[in-house]
């Protein structure tokens, strides 16, 4: 029987495969060379081909526990790791939040700062001056490509504007 890992990798394995399956049934703008379903096509194959490798390092890892050999520890979770799973998403909530009020380039970088700092606090005086540069570049490149190269209205602030 497949652990935690296996188990999850089926789920997103069946949902991607199920999800790519409907995307072929998009409507086809003509006009348009680059149809609806391009690009949830590519993210749906990429998540279908992680799903495929979580399965077979759980079922590598189960193999291996059950020939003695000492495991990787694929399901050992520790308590902290749910806290900061917890924290993550409340980060998330709060940049849902944000996102109407700042608007989506302040709302993402921020997001990313405090994600950054939340995962891998920076132990240095040069990682804090990466938080900042990396949450920058990271909002600006996303902004750039969907607003300007996809054509993507991305959300604006009542607080900014901007």
């Amino acid at each position: 029987m497949p652990g935690r890992d296996g188990i999850a990798g089926l789920i997103c394995l069946a949902g991607s495969l199920g999800l790519l399956a409907v995307s072929f049934g998009l409507p086809q703008v003509p006009l348009v060379p680059v149809g609806p379903g391009f690009y949830p096509r590519i993210i749906l194959t990429g998540i279908a081909l992680l799903s495929m490798a979580l399965i077979a390092q759980d079922w590598r890892a189960r193999r291996a526990l059950a020939s003695g050999q000492e495991s990787r520890g694929g399901d050992a979770v520790s308590r902290a790791g749910y806290g900061l799973v917890l924290l993550s998403f409340a980060v998330f909530g709060a940049y849902v939040v944000l996102l109407p009020l700042l608007g989506y380039r302040i709302a993402t970088a921020l997001f990313v700062a405090a994600l950054q700092i939340l995962l891998e606090p920076p132990a240095s005086w040069r990682g804090w001056l990466l938080v900042p540069l990396v949450a920058i570049a990271t909002a600006a490149m996303t902004w750039l490509v969907f607003e300007r190269y996809l054509s993507v209205l991305l959300p604006r602030g009542t607080w900014t504007a901007w």
